[in-house]
């Protein structure tokens, strides 16, 4: 079933999703999988797995010199999704992303996916390299989502890359992108991130998944701004609870969102990370509360360092 499919059934009104981390390299998915155990009893409507590409790393030779090199800390998101799906049976949505690929690669995920029976995606651009101040497409690669978008729409038509016909076009695929309730930290304005997004959806999206935020307020008046410039599609929420001291002050800065007084006069006050985990599950808690009383049928949570706090919040809810 596709995940449009499930955003558009009105059979259940307070759903979930969630997203986790492929593991790092050289790790197992016994900790993945316990993670996955403690929110599987409330039923997730699917499960988003991170795409991590390749990064640059300075590694120090015999000589003394600096090598550059390529290196993927989290590799194997299409075998977790493939596994996530195997042992749980529930819908999983893969993350494919511009950065750090070529069309070509991108090409050979899409057909593994579609080997596999996962035929669920959310396309992303993805984040700029570490070294570099603008986004960077590697060769090869697309500069936007709205190209990589492109790109799917002409594998769901049977065309490869090269032009070429497949013989026996498999199941087309289903995708989402991003929205930014706060806009894109790119975007020179967010009316102007906005008319992207109806762009993305013009081009064939389902639905899309917005960023974290903090303020209802303001997913609530870019919700209604989206519907007046014809986007029409299901905008889910984003949430993540803070759940760390330092996370107060990085989690607004890393992902560009603001936090509201009412929270920020609370978050100031606490001293250790068992007050601002607490905190967190506390602001979340009532934030989604608010969601669901203003007819958000699902919330879609980020779980990365705050799947104990999600848990919690989703037993407050559920």
């Amino acid at each position: 079933m596709s995940v449009i499919d499930l955003l558009n059934d009105n059979t259940n009104a307070h759903r979930f999703s969630f997203e986790v981390l492929p593991p790092l390299k050289g790790n197992g998915t016994e900790t993945l999988f316990r993670n996955i155990d403690k929110l599987g009893d409330f039923d997730p409507l699917y499960i988003n797995i991170t795409t991590h590409h390749s990064e640059y790393v300075y590694r120090e030779r015999e000589d003394g010199q600096y090598e550059r090199l390529r290196l993927r800390r989290r590799p194997g998101t299409i075998a977790v999704a493939a596994a996530i799906q195997k042992r749980y049976g529930v819908p999983v949505i893969p993350h494919v992303i511009c950065s750090g690929t070529t069309a070509e690669k991108i090409e050979y995920e899409l057909i593994d996916l579609q080997f596999l029976g996962i035929t669920n995606v959310l396309l992303l651009r993805g984040d700029k390299a570490k070294e570099d101040r603008m986004f960077t497409a590697t060769p090869g690669g697309h500069t936007h989502t709205t190209d990589l978008i492109r790109q799917v729409n002409e594998f769901n038509a049977g065309r490869f890359i090269d032009g070429s016909e497949m013989r026996n076009p498999g199941k087309p695929f289903h995708y989402g992108v991003a929205a930014y309730p706060e806009k894109h930290e790119e975007a020179p304005n967010l009316e102007m991130d906005m008319k992207y997004l109806k762009e993305k959806q013009d081009l064939g999206a389902d639905y899309a998944v917005t960023q974290l935020f903090y303020d209802n307020r303001k997913y609530f008046a870019f919700v209604k701004k989206a519907r007046e410039m014809g986007i029409t599609m299901p905008i889910v929420p984003g949430i993540k609870p803070f759940a760390k001291l330092t996370q107060i002050t990085q989690v607004p800065k890393t992902f560009h969102c603001d936090m509201p007084q009412e929270l920020a006069t609370e978050a100031v006050k606490c001293k250790t990370d068992e007050e601002a985990k607490a905190l967190g599950v506390e602001w979340t808690t009532a934030q989604c509360k608010e969601l669901y009383a203003h007819g958000v049928r699902d919330i879609h949570f980020y779980t990365v360092s705050a799947m104990d706090s999600v848990v919690q919040i989703t037993k407050n809810l559920l």
